[in-house]
């Protein structure tokens, strides 16, 4: 299986620290200190989870000149911030695409959810089901974040990102999908109240915070190691560490725990804040450029829930 391309959508708005310092007082400094963030993108109106994930489908299948629109058989989208629950963003992309009679499928595994949507793909081109995939991730966080919550209120943006995959080689840039690697980890900690998103009452919440700081860096930096194991890997193999962008000191634990340098991580966070399950596919699309034959990518995530996952790319 094979990334054939990867495109983003990314909103015009930019909302900056000192935001949150003139609403609630939170110091723009602090906030990078404890984050890592320093602005982050908002959906303007008449934008939403819906329209993000047809706008970075259009994107990626424009780029995409041995992908024909029309040979698409699968679509697979990924939120856990929906515009409907029932018309979903998969079902928004399709229509908008205009190809009918093709397996749709939405999911939520929260921040996970990219790698656990990869591994549908997976599993309907094993089945025979399918061989050419778009798989879309969008996050309309400020829908649903409450600003004012000093706690996580500045943590989240907005963005979506779309990766074609195929069963087939179809580029020598194509990145190969070696494998992918997800759990459940809902055991773990306080899995089910560090993070929760109740749109009724106070919409995104974070009470546990070191919680899933602790647990996300656990998990990651295991199932990174785990999956070099498995493929009969070291370190000094791979090429770059893309992280689920939810905190830089995650990332820096994550790094630091596996011995690698920061050059290796892509980072993203800093612009962006935290993107939920688009945060890595956007920054596979800001690594995709400069990625050379043999160079090797994992990707890490983790979700509240809990939920973790790695996948490894080779070109």
């Amino acid at each position: 299986m094979y990334i054939h391309q990867v495109a983003s959508y990314l909103p015009e708005q930019v909302v900056t620290n000192e935001h949150f310092t003139n609403l609630n007082g939170l110091s723009a400094d602090w906030i990078i200190e404890r984050t890592g963030i320093r602005e982050r993108r908002k959906a303007g109106p008449g934008e939403n989870t819906n329209t993000m994930a047809i706008e970075a489908t259009r994107r990626v299948l424009a780029q995409a000149q041995a992908f024909p629109v029309a040979e698409l058989d699968l679509i697979v989208g990924a939120t856990y911030t929906p515009h409907d629950t029932i018309y979903t963003l998969a079902h928004a992309v399709q229509r908008d695409l205009g190809i009918n009679d093709i397996p749709v499928v939405s999911i939520s595994s929260a921040c996970s959810s990219l790698l656990n949507a990869i591994e549908i793909v997976e599993g309907y081109f094993a089945m025979g089901k399918a061989s050419r995939a778009v798989v879309v991730v969008s996050e309309h966080n400020t829908a649903y974040n409450n600003e004012s919550d000093t706690v996580a209120g500045h943590l989240w943006g907005d963005g979506a990102s779309a990766l074609l995959l195929t069963k087939e080689r179809l580029a020598p840039t194509d990145l190969r999908v070696v494998e992918v690697l997800t759990g459940g980890a809902a055991v773990a900690g306080k899995a089910d109240e560090a993070v929760t998103l109740k749109p009724v009452e106070r919409g995104i919440v974070m009470p546990h915070g070191r919680d899933v700081f602790t647990y996300a860096c656990q998990y990651m930096a295991r199932v990174t190691r785990q999956l070099l194991e498995r493929q009969h890997l070291s370190l000094d193999s791979l090429t770059y560490l893309i992280p689920h962008q939810a905190n830089l000191r995650i990332t820096k634990n994550v790094l630091q725990q596996l011995g690698l340098p920061p050059e290796r991580a892509v980072s993203n966070i800093e612009r962006l804040g935290n993107t939920g399950c688009a945060g890595a596919a956007i920054g596979l699309g800001d690594t995709w450029p400069s990625l050379q034959p043999g160079n090797r990518v994992i990707i890490t995530v983790f979700g509240g829930g809990y939920s973790y996952g790695a996948m490894l790319l080779e070109r």
